[in-house]
């Protein structure tokens, strides 16, 4: 599998994160307890981190072998 190709897998990925983060922000709508929706809150909090390296990584191993292309410095050695 090429660098391109995993762009997809990763987009893939932020695309089940948002999904499932959309579905936790409905429990914890729903949720009876303010210590459950302080769980659903920690876990969306979580999930949005995963959502936003994914979203990153989609980004860079698209473009990886461009030239001039600005690579985020967080994903550099």
């Amino acid at each position: 599998m090429t660098l391109y190709q995993m762009s997809f897998v990763y987009r893939e990925d932020a695309l089940r994160f948002r999904m499932r983060i959309t579905v936790l922000r409905e429990q914890a709508k729903a949720a009876p307890t303010k210590e459950e929706r302080e769980r659903f809150k920690r876990r969306i909090l979580e999930l949005q981190q995963l959502q936003r390296q994914s979203r990153e990584l989609a980004e860079l191993t698209r473009h990886y072998y461009e030239r001039g292309y600005y690579r985020n410095e967080k994903y550099t050695l």
